[in-house]
């Protein structure tokens, strides 16, 4: 284990409030360890790259180490959102993991294409959710990211 923890600042785009409640679930049950993990929700692909950008209200916006990124989303495509992450100078180094409920090989292979750190399909289950968000959590809290 490491001796110092970093605070993982993770962006949420996600239109339906019951996965991000999952989400937010599995980060307060992991949080009972050491990791500390700062979440911010966004509900559309529009508004996701307006705190990207740090435009309108998200002016202060801090930038994320990590951001989950659903496909089906209103106002901007999750693949939209994608390519204009991976066009930028700078948010192009944040690593962008789908979570979808999409099984499309056209949707995996336009991800990967497009810079995604990681393909997701989002469980049935509850139990099944927690397990993969956890290991999703295990990982970004080893690996080595760019300031």
């Amino acid at each position: 284990m490491m001796a110092t923890e970093r605070r993982m600042v993770v962006l949420v785009v996600e239109d339906d409030p019951h996965d991000y409640e999952l989400v937010e679930r599995s980060v307060r049950a992991v949080e009972k360890g050491s990791a500390r993990y700062e979440l911010h929700w966004v509900k559309n692909g529009a508004e996701a790259l307006d705190f990207l950008f740090r435009k309108g209200k998200y002016e202060e916006a801090p930038r994320p180490n990590l951001i989950l990124l659903d496909l089906k989303l209103p106002r901007k495509p999750g693949l939209t959102v994608l390519a204009e992450i991976k066009k930028d100078e700078v948010l192009r180094k944040i690593p962008v993991v789908v979570l979808t409920v999409s099984k499309s090989e056209e949707d995996i292979a336009r991800a990967y294409d497009s810079g995604a750190a990681g393909f997701l399909n989002k469980p049935v289950t509850r139990d099944d959710f927690d397990k993969l968000l956890a290991t999703v959590w295990d990982y970004w809290r080893i690996v080595k990211l760019p300031e």
